[in-house]
């Protein structure tokens, strides 16, 4: 009996799928500060890399349009050409690949040497999106550049044979209609070189400094699109992915294949929850095309091959469906014959030429107009018709590998063109200071560009010191028919002015009854900027002593102060007005309060102030004075603290904490007989301390800081209610304190 056939009919489930691999390409930054724009961020590269860079750009942009001709010392002209001189023609014979390779290692050392020194990968990044963003703009503006220099340089030739003049006007309308090839080749060539030397210096060097960082952002600057417009170039996608069709027509574009692919995804039962643009990340990573369908070669050794070759079927059949595969046959059939017929023939027309006859006889026409041979491009047709099955299936499989690569980098390209937007390359002078001067730009230059660095600002003291009653006391002397602006200058400002060298304090501004003033802490320095900003206060008020001695004998009102010391504990920031800096501080505002003085709280404090000259009081609302309630006793105790300051000065909490790092502060327990030490408006718990400031060599200054307890009073006759748990801190300027101290009586003893 004869053996029957068994036929297996095919199952209408799909076959088994592997799991995939999803990828969103990112750009991320940490721990970098927005430039002055507050949007980007400011990058300075080094103006000598980026002249050389220029140099090279228009250096490969002038030979791939073979156009260097024209700039040669002995071309003949009646006018010299501008763009390339003597010297850069000498420096052109002289340099070569390994020069420009040299100078895009150092600029990257260089940025790889900033992020080690402050620590932060990110700013590796930032300057690398910042070199390329140069060089994208620089080729645009190098071809640019030369095509107005060959326009002049083909103005000027008269008096030359005819011939030379056609020749010149054939060039100069070849580089032009040759643009987008001259700079695609160019890019190329800068690409060439950027990936070798991420591979041959930059990738070690950075896990030398940097350790091993997530290779994914790095990866996105091996794209060869990095260097395109916009990612869509025929030359660059036959060589690295698949040659798109361009037209509407055409069923291979890319939009329509990653439909196809995303369609493809979903009849194997991917993403049945989610929409196309999650499921388009498993389109971002090569390795799915592989664990999908292989790549065609027919093998059938194992139940996954097997399960490969099931959808590689259903993938091929959905490009038979759709009218796609004929031209995936055509377009790397194509290919092949580019570099002996484009540019004559558009890599499209010769493309179409391999499956429309009407296309192939335009094409083989133009071939025969240029003197070129057409038996490659009839074989390639040939070849096309007679695509069998297998081959058919070899050509899918390699098309949903090469357009899964093409999208990742279409989608980093994405990431890039998103991470140039953040980036701010600074060419104007003062944009550069501006930023500089804010801490906020970051600048990468090799060793060789470095100058010797500043000192770099790390902290700033502010000092306040405010007249008291200025505008009566401008009144009184109207009224006296005397200078006002005169009393205050001699008096009060030249004074003053005269101390700010001793103490290296800067001036930051000045208005009618007050001037503030800035000690920077450096990088380097002795960090006492607190404890100088201290005796310098003191010293502003003993000048005035003296000074109103003078007045009184004069017969002239005399001036009281009141001064506030802030302390920041970061550089300060500036604004630039035309060729001024001003300065911005936080500080500046907190000197302005503790250096205030309320007058209603003067009229209640001052008889009992004693020998203090700063008081603070938080006001409360009426009630009972032995309350305890606390519940919103510190809700805007900010806005309502009042100060007494006549003739004091006033610390902030800060400013006290950074005394006590910069000098030794030693308890002193006054004796409370002490006269004038026993006032209502002293705590209980007040607290004083003795320490000497350093201000020159050998020159010592001994201050005495009080702390007290806020007040918080009734706000109907500013009697205390109670203690707060919030303290202010004065600086004495009283002599009968330091009187009081007990290595002063020791010494009145001994004598």
């Amino acid at each position: 009996m004869p053996k029957v056939p068994i036929f297996r009919l095919r199952t209408s489930e799909p076959p088994s799928r592997p799991d995939l691999q999803y990828y969103g390409p990112t750009l991320a930054f940490a721990d970098l500060r927005l430039g002055v724009d507050n949007l980007r961020y400011d990058v300075f590269l080094s103006p000598r890399i980026t002249a050389d860079l220029s140099f090279y750009l228009a250096r490969y942009i002038a030979r791939i349009g073979e156009v260097e001709s024209l700039f040669a010392p002995n071309a003949s002209s009646s006018a010299p050409a501008k763009f390339i001189s003597a010297a850069e023609a000498a420096k052109l014979a002289k340099s070569g690949p390994a020069d420009l390779k040299t100078l895009l290692v150092s600029i990257h050392l260089a940025i790889l040497n900033r992020a080690k020194a402050e620590a932060n990968p990110s700013l590796d990044l930032l300057g690398r999106l910042a070199v390329l963003k140069f060089i994208r703009a620089e080729l645009q503006t190098q071809f640019s550049r030369i095509l107005e220099q060959c326009r002049l340089k083909t103005k000027s030739l008269e008096g030359v044979p005819q011939g030379r003049m056609m020749q010149t006007q054939e060039l100069l309308s070849s580089f032009r209609v040759r643009k987008k090839i001259i700079l695609r080749q160019a890019g190329q060539e800068m690409f060439r070189l950027l990936r070798e030397i991420e591979k041959e210096t930059l990738a070690r060097t950075r896990r030398s400094l940097l350790g091993d960082l997530p290779a994914d952002c790095y990866r996105l600057f091996l794209n060869p699109l990095i260097l395109t417009e916009d990612g869509r170039d025929d030359y660059l996608c036959a060589e690295h992915y698949y040659m798109f069709g361009n037209f509407d027509k055409d069923p291979d574009r890319f939009p329509s294949l990653r439909q196809f692919a995303l369609n493809f995804l979903r009849e194997l039962g991917y993403g049945e929850d989610v929409d196309d643009e999650h499921l388009a990340q498993a389109l971002n990573v090569p390795e799915n095309a592989a664990a999908l369908v292989g790549t065609g070669n027919g093998e059938d050794l194992t139940q996954e091959d097997r399960n490969r070759k099931d959808r590689l079927d259903i993938w091929t059949r959905m490009l038979q469906r759709e009218d796609v595969l004929p031209h995936v046959v055509a377009s790397y059939e194509a290919v092949p014959l580019l570099a002996e017929y484009a540019p004559r023939v558009n890599p499209q027309q010769i493309k179409n030429a391999l499956i429309f006859r009407e296309e192939a006889e335009r094409v083989e026409r133009m071939i025969a107009e240029g003197r070129l041979h057409s038996d490659r491009l009839f074989a390639a047709i040939g070849r096309v018709a007679s695509c069998r099955s297998s081959e058919r299936s070899r050509f899918a499989a390699r098309l949903l590998h090469d357009l899964i690569c093409y999208h990742r980098d279409l989608r980093g390209l994405e990431t890039l063109s998103s991470g140039f937007d953040s980036v701010n390359l600074v060419s104007d002078e003062k944009v550069r200071q501006l930023s500089s001067l804010n801490g906020m730009l970051y600048e990468f230059l090799p060793p060789e560009d470095q100058k010797a660095p500043e000192d770099r600002v790390l902290h700033h003291v502010i000092l306040k010191a405010d007249v008291r009653d200025s505008s009566r006391l401008t009144r009184s002397l109207m009224e006296q028919g005397m200078n006002a602006a005169s009393y205050f200058s001699l008096n009060f400002y030249d004074p003053v002015n005269k101390l700010l060298a001793k103490y290296g304090a800067i001036k930051v501004f000045l208005e009618g009854d007050a001037i503030i003033v800035a000690l920077l802490e450096r990088e380097g320095e002795a960090m006492v900027s607190v404890g100088r900003t201290c005796v310098l206060a003191w010293e502003i008020l003993s000048l005035l002593g003296d000074y109103n001695q003078l007045l009184q004998g004069s017969g002239l009102p005399q001036m009281e102060l009141g001064l506030g010391i802030a302390y920041q504990d970061s550089p300060p920031l500036y604004l630039m007005d035309g060729e001024h800096r001003i300065m911005i501080s936080d500080a500046i505002n907190e000197s302005d309060r503790l250096s205030s003085c309320s007058k209603r709280v003067r009229k209640k404090l001052a008889p009992d102030a004693g020998v203090f000259r700063v008081y603070s009081v938080q006001i409360g609302g009426g009630g009972n004075k032995k309350s305890n309630d606390n519940s919103s006793a510190e809700a805007g105790a900010e806005e309502m603290r009042l100060n007494y300051n006549v003739g004091g000065i006033c610390l902030s909490e800060a400013a006290f904490r950074k005394l006590r790092q910069e000098i030794s502060l030693s308890p002193w327990a006054p004796d409370r007989s002490e006269s004038g030490f026993n006032s209502p408006w002293i705590d209980d718990e007040r607290e004083f301390f003795v320490g000497t400031v350093p201000i020159a060599n050998g020159v010592f200054r001994k201050i005495a800081i009080r702390k007290n307890r806020i007040a918080q009073v009734d706000v109907r006759d500013l009697s205390i209610l109670r203690w707060t748990d919030r303290y202010y801190y004065e600086v004495c300027a009283n002599a009968a304190v330091y009187a009081a101290l007990p290595s002063e009586k020791s010494a009145a003893a001994r004598s």
